[in-house]
């Protein structure tokens, strides 16, 4: 028999009358016990569409509409299964993955791929924060050295560009005069050196303080609202901070089609859904790093049955139990839990959408694509190009980035923080006792967003970073998607399981999984690692 961990229960007795509850049936009160869906659409409407789909838009035009909105729907029949397993058992998701067959050390062998998995989402949150400060440093600046730079940046991209091509030109001449080809001059210490001397150092852009001191604020009441705060301010916070902004994206893309510069015309929308590839070299793999990130990813997998538990869906439903009362209750929660999950999905596709409409119709149609730290400035023209807001775009693009940009940050450092203490008792570092896991999730609440400040103050480049988390996630999604799997045929009680129509789309899910990981892996050049690391072997054996 299941039953939830101490941490997502309670001190009363798990088969206390008034922890156990009936679901409700009315749709209007389906929707006051929502909430677990709309905290991951908070962590989701962020890294994945205001950076990484309109970059893919930026990239690919029009033509991979089709895959952003598959990223949206498909994963969901995964979540809802890793849903049904927590609320059934009362299970985490960590506790879930470890009892899958294979080799163990301390803990499964996938509780393992996703700590890699869940390292590199915290180098994500640091681009978040990152973007979070230029946001803030755009529009409220302080020593002002963060706007400058990103005015001078068309200028040092030329001198950049200028000192590229005197480079390779200088290159090529000593190499001509060497009797060297141009490839082992470009390798050789002494004629780097000689350019070097001649040329001098490459113009790069000064580093900036603006957007630090921003990110630093912002770390700091985050970990303080964390550490003090429950479910109940996470849930209000991700709430607020992601529907304001989501209406003004949705409003400013019919805004479009009052100017003909922008507007957005239906065979362009056709093309888009007609599951066509992109010309444009790279578009494909940005594409795919960001099937990893749109919708629910990886990350988001994971963390669901944690705020599902903490809502109190399996606490409602109570101990497995061989009784029609169980049944009717399991069947009623998971009605609830499955209207979470949809229109939880509803919200952020359409705000994907939205954002990937915009980076088509504005940023791939003026050339631009957001990268480095001139990402808020690329991001910033969706908007003031946009006549519905007047000569007011730019500063509703900027408050409006900030608050989709901070709901990630705040939403994924909670559930990071969850995580990271229900690890420490997998492994079994700490015992299974409650006091313990939240001091450690207090502690993990203030430290990891101070550790995600520390990455963006070290790398600078936000874009990099949610586009690796990305491709981490991406290589992670079919080992979820074969947990989801054995969730549904070994560990699910038969009375609850689903029909043959929602396995067939769970299986489809599945195999886009697969495919996205398969590529992920094909672009990442870890198999190329992995054959060269099997030659070396067999030809010195």
């Amino acid at each position: 028999m299941g039953s939830a961990p101490a941490e997502f229960m309670s001190s009363t007795p798990p088969s206390a009358p008034l922890l156990i509850q009936d679901a409700p049936q009315r749709w209007n009160r389906i929707l006051r016990k929502l909430g677990p869906g709309l905290i991951i659409a908070a962590s989701i409407v962020g890294s994945g569409e205001l950076i990484a789909t309109t970059k893919v838009g930026a990239e690919a035009g029009f033509a991979l509409l089709w895959l952003i909105i598959l990223g949206c729907v498909i994963k969901v029949f995964v979540q809802v299964e890793f849903g049904r397993f927590a609320l059934s058992e009362g299970k985490t998701t960590l506790d879930a993955l470890n009892m899958l067959p294979g080799p163990r050390l301390r803990a499964n062998w996938l509780v393992w791929h996703w700590l890699l998995m869940f390292s590199f989402s915290i180098a994500q949150l640091g681009g978040i924060v990152g973007g979070v400060g230029s946001s803030l440093a755009l529009t409220l600046p302080l020593t002002g050295d963060f706007v400058e730079q990103v005015d001078q940046l068309p200028e040092l991209q030329r001198q950049q560009t200028a000192y590229k091509e005197q480079h390779e030109a200088m290159v090529a001449r000593l190499a001509s005069e060497r009797g060297m080809s141009p490839e082992d001059a470009a390798d050789n210490v002494e004629v780097l050196a000689t350019v070097q001397e001649a040329l001098g150092p490459q113009p790069v852009a000064p580093y900036t303080w603006d957007d630090v001191y921003w990110s630093a604020l912002v770390t700091l009441i985050t970990a303080t609202l964390l550490v003090n705060g429950r479910y109940g301010l996470i849930q209000s916070v991700a709430t607020v901070l992601v529907a304001g902004f989501t209406v003004v994206t949705a409003i400013s893309v019919f805004g479009l089609q009052s100017q003909e510069k922008w507007a957005i015309s239906w065979d362009e929308l056709s093309y888009g859904l007609g599951f066509h590839l992109p010309a444009a070299q790279g578009a494909l793999a940005t594409a795919l790093a960001t099937f990893g990130i749109i919708g629910v990813g990886a990350s988001e997998l994971v963390a669901y049955p944690y705020w599902c538990l903490e809502k109190g869906y399996a606490r409602f439903t109570g101990p497995r139990e061989n009784t029609e009362a169980w049944l009717a209750r399991a069947k009623g929660w998971l009605r609830v839990m499955q209207w979470d999950a949809w229109c939880s999905m509803l919200i952020y596709t359409c705000a994907t959408v939205a954002f990937y409409l915009l980076g088509a119709a504005i940023l791939n149609r003026e050339g631009l694509n957001p990268a480095g730290s001139q990402m808020i400035r690329t991001l910033e023209r969706m908007y003031s190009e946009n006549a519905l807001f007047g000569g007011h775009g730019s500063r509703v693009f900027l408050v409006g980035a900030f608050a989709v940009l901070y709901s990630t940050f705040f939403v994924a450092t909670a559930a990071n923080s969850r995580m990271a203490a229900d690890a420490l008792r997998v492994f079994k570092f700490v015992p299974q006792v409650e006091e313990k896991r939240r001091w450690w999730v207090r502690f993990f609440c203030a430290a990891f967003p101070f550790v995600s400040l520390s990455i963006y103050v070290w790398s600078k480049s936000p874009v990099k970073l949610v586009l690796l988390s990305g491709l981490m996630q991406a290589l992670l999604l079919p080992m979820l998607g074969v947990a989801a799997l054995f969730f549904r045929y070994r560990r699910c009680d038969p009375r609850i399981r689903p029909g043959r129509l929602w396995d067939t789309f769970l299986w489809i899910s599945v195999v886009a999984f697969f495919i996205v990981g398969g590529v992920g892996i094909e672009k990442s050049g870890l198999l190329d690692y992995v054959v060269t690391l099997v030659q070396s072997a067999g030809s010195s054996s």
